[in-house]
């Protein structure tokens, strides 16, 4: 608004054939253009308004999606084939569900038994390498260069339904970005403290009951 209005006083002062009036002088009209620039100057440096919304949705991106694909590699007891499933928050009854590929539960951890987790990855042989590697033609063993990275969850838990047995199992998730959000919100969930990759449940000390 300032600076429209010294823009205002500028033109005031210029006739509409775009000369000066009688008793503007030159160094009047550089004056106002001077100031028109300043006044520019001063809008544009003013502190704008932090962009809440965009650090929410940053935020919201990091988060874990309600459910996802992972492949159950084994650990809980009376599960020892691997199957690839679903994974799902269920924060209404505060437990981690995984569901077959039948889409039936399998088995469950709630949020309280979670110990410890962590993120592990591992090099291996990619498909399209071990395909090359039985092509009968020289140099088909390069083909066990080809490499591939496989993420997976870590997670130990007092078990539930078997007493003073803690377990460990393994899920593999398609990539690190999932694997870190899923790391991430459900140590939130079960209030596990962080230790670099890792997160765990603090021992109780002696005085708390």
């Amino acid at each position: 608004m300032w600076v429209k209005s010294v823009y205002k006083s500028f033109t005031g002062s210029v006739s509409p054939r775009g000369r000066f009036r009688k008793g503007t002088s030159m160094k009047r009209t550089y004056i106002l253009i001077v100031a028109m620039f300043l006044g520019a100057a001063a809008v544009s440096a003013q502190p704008r308004p932090v962009d809440v919304s965009s650090k929410a949705t940053a935020a919201r991106s990091n988060s874990a999606p309600a459910s996802f694909e992972a492949k159950y590699e084994g650990g809980m007891f009376g599960y020892n084939e691997k199957e690839v499933g679903t994974l799902k928050f269920d924060d209404e009854n505060q437990r981690l569900v995984f569901f077959g590929k039948d889409q039936k539960e399998k088995f469950q951890i709630p949020y309280k038994s979670v110990l410890l987790i962590y993120p592990q990855s591992k090099s291996v042989t990619s498909t399209t390498g071990q395909v090359v590697q039985n092509i009968p033609l020289p140099g088909a063993m390069l083909g066990g260069l080809i490499k591939e990275k496989r993420r997976y969850l870590v997670l130990h838990f007092n078990d539930p339904d078997v007493e003073a047995a803690r377990g460990l199992v393994n899920f593999k998730l398609d990539n690190k970005a999932l694997l870190d959000s899923v790391i991430q919100s459900l140590a939130g969930k079960a209030n596990l403290t962080q230790r670099g990759d890792a997160y765990y449940r603090p021992r109780k000390s002696k005085n708390e009951i």
